[in-house]
């Protein structure tokens, strides 16, 4: 062999030794990344008509904010007994652009409250969907 080709034959080696080595040591959590998941996009899954409205919240994140109970949590307020506040109409605007709601006092006080909270637009989620959750938050 000449220089050039074991030049050639000892960078190849290498270079699958580092890439079999990042396949070895990488770790399951590395793994799910790669794997794109539609609800973390903000997208309702196809079987979303079957799921209940708390189902629905779960998947889209409402609960890791707000907590299961809804009653929240040191990151997000309580949304339980927002009849208040809301119509249902008024809700679901909100869900689909939270940001043209923050002019309002109560989100100052949220803002202050929770800093380095936002919450995700759900514009890209069906307003019946929306509506769905709109309804059972009003009925807590």
């Amino acid at each position: 062999m000449t220089k050039p080709q074991i030049w050639l034959a000892a960078f190849l080696f290498l270079f699958i030794l580092l890439f079999l080595l990042g396949r070895v040591t990488r770790g399951p959590h590395e793994e799910k990344r790669q794997i794109s998941n539609p609800v973390s996009q903000g997208e309702m899954p196809n079987q979303s008509q079957d799921l209940s409205p708390k189902d629905m919240m779960a998947k889209l994140g409402c609960t890791g904010c707000h907590g299961v109970d809804l009653a929240g949590t040191v990151q997000a307020p309580s949304i339980i007994d927002i009849r208040g506040y809301w119509s249902r109409d008024k809700l679901i605007n909100y869900l689909r652009n939270p940001e043209s709601f923050m002019d309002g006092d109560r989100f100052q006080v949220y803002r202050q409250k929770y800093p380095g909270a936002i919450m995700p637009s759900f514009n890209n989620i069906s307003v019946q969907e929306l509506g769905k959750i709109a309804e059972f938050l009003l009925n807590q």
